[in-house]
């Protein structure tokens, strides 16, 4: 009778193992099988333990779709549930005459349609707007920062609350920075090493040190599906041996990223990007852009531009490293959120975009508007009842005046710091939306040319 029990119960186990593991390619789960099986076998051949067991591999990871925390498993690092894809990129439609592409990247959480704009989420939230305008404007992703969230509230909250999704009551697929332009941004307390990089909290001023696989560790704990890899930025100007330095760690770096990544992660369930640096050199570009593709990341950011450089050397920087970055995967260009920048950008073929700018001017009474950058403050809406935006159906333009929105600025209403970051989000999200449809029509071209006479 014993050895029938166990029999069955093997057999069903082996079952479980095929159907739900091997077939969906979650292999890093084989050693949770592994540990039951033989404990079941050679210790407690119960039909209660079983069950429980049972339980855990049909019913339990479906009643919690997002993740399972590490106390639940009595595991070392956070485990997933099982039942998820890897990170797809589709290219949909190519425009004829340039290289501007629309595609879906498909995660575990949702399907971003690229071109896309992410808004920033710095500490877990769009600064000035709920969770709720998020959704209600429409975001497929958005962005949050590494540094931040490591700084406050730090990883032993995050872990607590299941991660960063759980935390902020967010449902959407999260990409996080590695948080390397934060740290070297604050040159003055950083020290940079070949392993990593030692710098001071810029609200206590304690010490701390991000190394690539520890990076990876913080974005594992947040649960980004989105991660990137730990690089070193470089600022403009820049001479050539100190980009040539930069670009050296920037990959010996991802190469220690990649393979942290592959050895520690669920890949299934988070997706890791290199980032390209050399600075405004060409061959430099060239080169970074070569060693991180023979590393083959699931996708590719470019780093270190819009941080000065004039805007022409921009557009030639661009477009010399995409030709060294694969077709087949998402390319992403690391804080460019200007609407020329980005359509010069996708005109070579970037998928991907994040930027504090929309936000950010905002905030400060400078409106994105179908005719042109508008600044809300100035005098000549004292007066002007009409819309903000006649062409725009976001709910501020549709239930306040020029003169009233110039009003609650003026005063200092909270107000008016929501209403105008609500604003520019929809013109960014219409805007994205209104690129992918010209690049469908073949349009494209003449999209770029209405814009350029705009803005």
């Amino acid at each position: 009778m014993r050895n029938t029990i166990l029999k069955n119960v093997g057999n069903i186990l082996n079952m479980c193992h095929t159907i739900y593991f091997d077939v969906l390619q979650v292999h890093k789960y084989h050693t949770i099988f592994t540990y039951f099986r033989s404990h079941i076998k050679d210790n407690v051949p119960n039909i209660f333990i079983f069950s429980r067991l049972f339980n855990f591999i049909l019913i339990y990871p479906m009643s919690r779709p997002f993740s399972i925390k590490p106390a639940h498993l009595n595991l070392t690092n956070p485990t997933v549930c099982p039942f998820r894809k890897s990170m797809e990129f589709t290219v949909q439609h190519r425009d004829p005459s340039t290289r501007a592409r629309t595609g879906l990247i498909s995660t575990s959480r949702g399907t971003i349609k690229t071109p896309v704009f992410m808004p920033v989420g710095t500490r877990g939230a769009v600064r000035a707007l709920t969770y709720r305008d998020i959704e209600e404007i429409g975001f497929d992703i958005i962005l949050a920062n590494t540094y931040h969230l490591y700084i406050r509230p730090g990883t032993g909250v995050l872990n607590n609350a299941g991660g960063l999704h759980s935390f902020m009551n967010y449902h959407h697929p999260i990409l996080t920075d590695s948080g390397g332009f934060q740290v070297f941004s604050l040159a003055a307390l950083c020290k940079v090493y070949e392993n990593g990089v030692e710098f001071r909290s810029h609200i206590d001023g304690s010490k701390h040190f991000f190394s690539p696989e520890g990076v990876l560790d913080i974005q594992r704990s947040i649960g980004s599906d989105i991660m990137m890899s730990l690089d070193q930025c470089c600022e403009y100007p820049i001479d050539k041996p100190a980009a040539k330095a930069a670009l050296d760690k920037t990959a010996d770096w991802a190469r220690r990223s990649s393979e942290h990544w592959r050895r520690s992660f669920d890949t299934n369930r988070q997706a890791l990007f290199g980032i390209v640096q050399g600075g405004v050199y060409p061959e430099l570009r060239q080169e970074c852009a070569e060693k991180l593709v023979a590393m083959d990341f699931p996708g590719y950011a470019i780093g270190g531009l819009s941080v000065g450089e004039p805007k022409e050397l921009y557009r030639e920087i661009t477009e010399h490293t995409m030709q060294f970055l694969p077709d087949s995967s998402p390319r992403y260009m690391m804080g460019v959120g200007s609407p020329p920048e980005i359509l010069s950008a996708i005109r070579h073929g970037v998928d991907m975009f994040d930027c504090v700018m929309p936000t950010r001017i905002a905030r400060n009474g400078t409106l994105y508007t179908s005719t042109g950058r508008l600044n809300i403050k100035a005098a000549a809406f004292e007066n002007d009842t009409g819309p903000l935006d006649a062409s725009c159906g976001c709910y501020v333009c549709k239930n306040f005046s020029r003169s009233y929105l110039r009003h609650i600025f003026r005063v200092g209403e909270i107000s008016a710091l929501i209403y105008n970051t609500y604003h520019n989000l929809y013109f960014m999200k219409t805007f994205m939306a209104e690129i992918r449809a010209a690049i469908e029509h073949d349009a494209f071209t003449e999209l770029e040319k209405k814009y350029s006479l705009i803005y």
